[in-house]
């Protein structure tokens, strides 16, 4: 009798997963079976850190031509959007589960005020696009002079952070 190492985390998310996969199925949505001709929507993994002068985002795109990715932003948001394509399809061949996405995704990300477009760098390697957006100067309140003859000042009620 050989003894195994029961362990109850892992048993959950992989149960956790597969309940997942049903329900999606069920509503026809994303992880719709393979088979029916239609591709699906997918998210891919993204890990976003920070360094002490840029904010990093690294997305997962395995399989995917760099070409068919595009990164763009609109009023602080980062919108990466691609496409997985299905490579050819295995008629005459038995398939037991069916894992790997494929389709259209979309996946955006607000960034701070104030980050310029020109300043954002993107670098595509081994299936990994890494993002790597420089943090922007913080902006301090700004004292704005009142009447037209300037006899009063507005005091700022902003604490400094410096």
């Amino acid at each position: 009798m050989a003894l195994v190492r029961w362990e109850p985390f892992r048993e959950l998310a992989a149960l956790q997963n597969e309940m997942g996969r049903w329900m999606n199925q069920l509503a026809g949505g994303v992880g719709a079976p393979p088979g029916n001709g239609q591709s699906s929507t997918w998210l891919p993994a993204v890990d976003v850190w920070e360094t002490d002068t840029e904010l990093v985002l690294s997305f997962d795109l395995p399989g995917i031509p760099e070409d068919k990715i595009a990164v763009e932003l609109d009023d602080s948001i980062l919108t990466v959007t691609g496409e997985r394509e299905r490579t050819q399809e295995h008629s005459s061949d038995r398939f037991y589960r069916f894992e790997r996405r494929f389709g259209q995704f979309s996946r955006s990300v607000t960034l701070p005020t104030g980050v310029k477009e020109d300043d954002i760098k993107a670098e595509y390697k081994d299936g990994v696009l890494e993002i790597r957006v420089p943090k922007p100067d913080e902006q301090k309140p700004k004292r704005i002079q009142i009447g037209s003859e300037g006899a009063v000042e507005g005091k700022s009620t902003r604490k400094s952070s410096s």
